[in-house]
């Protein structure tokens, strides 16, 4: 089995893996937690070490994976319409080396996902309602990074996936970034109203944005092109 289908399977396993963990901890947890009020990482500080931190953590392998598929696939379509073994140049940043350029910004993105993701899961927030300590803040802005990251990695993503799998990246992708804008409102103006359901509702779409992800690249051939040298 070719290495980028591999590692595009084992990605969604663990997808899946992540999911089913996150959902678990959510059952575990004191009954006085609000799920609508309060943050993921309120529920996860509560169970210091649980299957809320290994979920993140699960979750940050399986895109460690998926970076890896997405060196080994080919180049695809693009979104300005060339394609491998097309006849004459494409619109600019349309050919192998437009493509391997997104390829490797995507990577950077979704490098940038991960070391947020595990930053979040080894530091933890404080307790709820308790003032922010240096932990806390580093927790807060490593997921902020975290939850940015990973939409424009898919927004530069969907050119190159093209169909269908393209489509849904890129309206995953403008929907996670809506639902950052409305989880940032209610942790200001808004006062944490329904913060925990917008970030429930971001993790959601940004999860289902990975599984395509994933799903897409596992279908894809082996890359066309030579790996850019120290990439």
């Amino acid at each position: 089995m070719p290495e980028n289908r591999t590692c595009g399977l084992l990605a969604l396993g663990g997808i899946a893996l992540a999911a089913a963990l996150a959902v678990l901890g959510h059952l575990e947890v004191n009954d006085d937690l609000n799920p609508w009020s309060l943050t993921v990482s309120d529920f996860a500080v509560s169970d210091r070490g649980g299957v809320i931190d290994v979920a993140m953590a699960v979750l940050a392998a399986a895109t460690a994976l998926l970076i890896r598929a997405l060196w080994r696939t080919g180049p695809g379509p693009d979104a300005g319409g060339s394609r491998p073994g097309g006849n004459g140049p494409g619109p600019a940043g349309g050919g192998p080396s437009g493509r391997a350029g997104r390829r490797r910004v995507a990577g950077m993105f979704l490098a940038a996902w991960t070391a947020g993701l595990v930053t979040a899961a080894v530091v933890p927030t404080n307790e709820p309602g308790l003032p922010m300590d240096t932990a806390a803040y580093l927790h807060r802005y490593a997921s902020v990074v975290a939850f940015l990251a990973l939409p424009a990695a898919g927004w530069l993503l969907a050119g190159l996936l093209g169909g269908g799998a393209g489509g849904w990246v890129r309206g995953l992708a403008l929907a996670s970034l809506l639902l950052a804008g409305a989880m940032v409102w209610s942790a200001y103006p808004g006062e944490r109203m329904l913060i925990g359901l917008a970030e429930r509702l971001l993790i959601l779409a940004e999860v289902a944005l990975l599984g395509v992800l994933a799903a897409s690249l596992a279908r894809r051939p082996a890359r066309e092109i030579t790996p850019v040298r120290g990439a």
